[in-house]
């Protein structure tokens, strides 16, 4: 489906126009679509950060719903809360979160589908109540929203900053101080497209805050916590100060020497407040098996 649109203000960015203009799209899937190419501004591709002129046409392509058709499977959950209006899960390592090109089956939202039958409808057909995302080989807590209600709710925490994420990981080196800040606006590599970086133009402010837990000499176990939640912050912002994760083969070509297939990075903890009564709730998902036989070993050899 296309509808074509006439900008009235100076100045505005074309994802907040696309969000003013169509219903029930979130930022990030306006900025998706426009990544895409299915939207153009005077028939020419433009970037989500360009600023618009009054008058210019604006035409953007919504996927439909019969385009694709995601299959609900029966793929085990380790479910950690849920009710009328959100699921909250312990993501394993390994699993993407919704489908997309080449990955149609075996994701988080395939298996949501199955259990729950709703979810929000928000992020269009391949993401249906996904409100935040981790990795594919990234484990933790995550929450998905039953609702457009919940999502919305949902959404706005993670944006204002009121929903707090707390990692752990496992990175190369031996961080000296014992806390600090990493900060840098995170956008595509410029010349490895599959990568984030840190980058002077067109990027995303990212902040993240970092606690050593324990020293191994080559080795530190960190606790790590979230202001902005861009792709690959963690991962990137850690490989900036010289501490890339191990197991994450896209940032470090450093020796992977234990048996973890992914970077060593965990969601722990996920504090927010819930959609509908307005309580606040803390999630919280153990460190996986290997992680622990990683740290474990570490210790033995300390």
């Amino acid at each position: 489906m296309s509808e074509t649109y006439i900008s009235d203000r100076v100045g505005e960015r074309l994802d907040l126009f696309l969000v003013r203009h169509i219903p029930d799209i979130s930022r990030s899937y306006a900025q998706r679509l426009i990544e895409e190419g299915q939207v153009t501004v005077n028939d020419m591709p433009r970037k989500a950060n360009y600023k618009l002129r009054v008058g210019e046409q604006v035409a953007c392509t919504m996927p439909s719903a019969e385009e694709v058709s995601i299959v609900a499977e029966d793929i085990p959950l380790d479910i950690l809360y849920e009710d009328a209006d959100i699921i909250v899960v312990n993501k394993r390592r390994g699993m993407v979160v919704h489908p997309a090109a080449g990955v149609m089956t075996g994701t988080l939202v395939n298996a949501l589908l199955y259990h729950c039958r709703d979810l929000s409808g928000i992020n269009g057909v391949l993401r249906p109540g996904i409100v935040h995302r981790l990795d594919k080989d990234t484990s933790g807590v995550m929450v998905a929203a039953k609702n457009d209600m919940a999502h919305h709710v949902l959404a706005q925490q993670i944006r204002v900053k009121e929903a707090r994420r707390e990692y752990r990981a496992i990175v190369h080196g031996n961080i000296v101080p014992r806390a600090g800040v990493i900060t840098g606006d995170i956008g595509r590599h410029p010349t490895d497209r599959k990568k984030m970086a840190i980058v002077r133009e067109n990027g995303k402010p990212a902040t993240t805050h970092f606690e050593v837990l324990e020293r191994f000499g080559d080795y530190t176990f960190v606790a790590c916590r979230l202001e902005t939640g861009r792709t690959h912050q963690i991962r990137v912002h850690m490989t900036s100060i010289g501490h890339p994760l191990v197991g994450d083969m896209k940032y470090t070509g450093k020796k992977n020497p234990f048996a973890i297939g992914g970077q060593a990075l965990h969601s722990l903890t996920l504090s927010l407040t819930h959609p509908r009564t307005g309580g606040e709730m803390i999630f919280t998902a153990p460190l996986p098996a290997d992680m622990e036989e990683i740290l474990c070993s570490l210790r033995h050899m300390s």
